[in-house]
């Protein structure tokens, strides 16, 4: 019996071939350079952080359910690519696992495969999962301040009527019941922002308001210092008058970026009082 693959690996699947041509060209610049401590670094951050932490999460199916066949082949050629980067420097290993993969024709091995090429990768896939994987983390964070356990079903509310086809990843990878997008801000609920956008999560009777006040209260003293320390460069009329012009730019974003999120933390903090 065939299943079909869900949208959450059809994504994933997509994103970790983008991010695989985009560290393939990055090695093959570094080795160019004999730059090889940052190429094993390079390597390591593709397979730990981004193939384990990331994409074999996204893939993996239901408790007791099947993966697709779509999901698992796609699965086994990135694996193998990968310890194709990893054979300069663990030889022995990737060898065997090279033919505990699957059965091969005596004389085809890793040592004298072809390295992988790389193709073009499709930045806007690669910058779409990174804006998801931070909301993913604001989720997360949230579970972890309130000693919530992932698999308690929260509900998300988005500041923004903009759909977003990964909110399969986000359903999933978040844990998430519900996502509702709107354009009302609403109240009694903890709130984090990802690239100028609001997410919500109601508080119902898991959370501890008291304790997400006292947060909040904190987040507001932190970003009233950081803001100080930005103004006191703006205000400075020898930096504003040396500096390079995109250097200032990017101190006046930092301002109004802290002036916006000082406004919604004041706000939040009003909805629990």
């Amino acid at each position: 019996m065939e299943f079909d693959q869900p949208m959450h690996a059809k994504y994933a699947i997509e994103w970790f071939e983008s991010k695989l041509n985009q560290t393939i060209l990055s090695l093959d610049d570094l080795f160019s350079k004999f730059r090889i401590s940052e190429a094993l670094m390079e390597i390591y951050k593709l397979v730990w952080d981004d193939f384990c932490s990331w994409y074999l999460e996204m893939v993996k199916p239901g408790y007791e359910q099947p993966i697709d066949a779509k999901t698992l082949a796609s699965t086994r050629s990135f694996f193998e690519r990968l310890i194709q980067l990893l054979h300069p420097f663990m030889p022995f290993i990737t060898e065997e696992l090279w033919h505990a993969l699957g059965q091969r024709a005596d004389g085809n091995d890793i040592i004298i495969s072809k390295w992988p090429e790389a193709i073009h990768p499709d930045h806007k896939v690669l910058d779409s999962m990174v804006e998801i994987f931070e909301v993913i983390s604001g989720v997360r964070n949230f579970r972890k301040a309130q000693n919530i356990a992932h698999k308690v079903n929260l509900k998300l509310v988005v500041v923004s009527k903009k759909s977003n086809s990964l909110d399969a990843v986000l359903l999933k990878m978040g844990n998430l019941s519900e996502i509702k997008r709107q354009a009302e801000r609403i109240e009694g609920a903890h709130c984090f922002m990802v690239r100028g956008i609001e997410y919500y999560i109601p508080f119902g009777e898991l959370v501890d308001v008291e304790m997400e006040r006292k947060k909040i209260e904190e987040e507001i003293a932190y970003t009233n210092g950081f803001l100080k320390s930005v103004q006191g460069k703006l205000s400075n009329d020898r930096f504003v008058s040396s500096a390079p012009a995109h250097v200032v730019e990017v101190e006046r974003k930092k301002e109004a970026d802290a002036l916006q999120k000082l406004k919604t933390l004041q706000e939040r903090l009003l909805s629990l009082k």
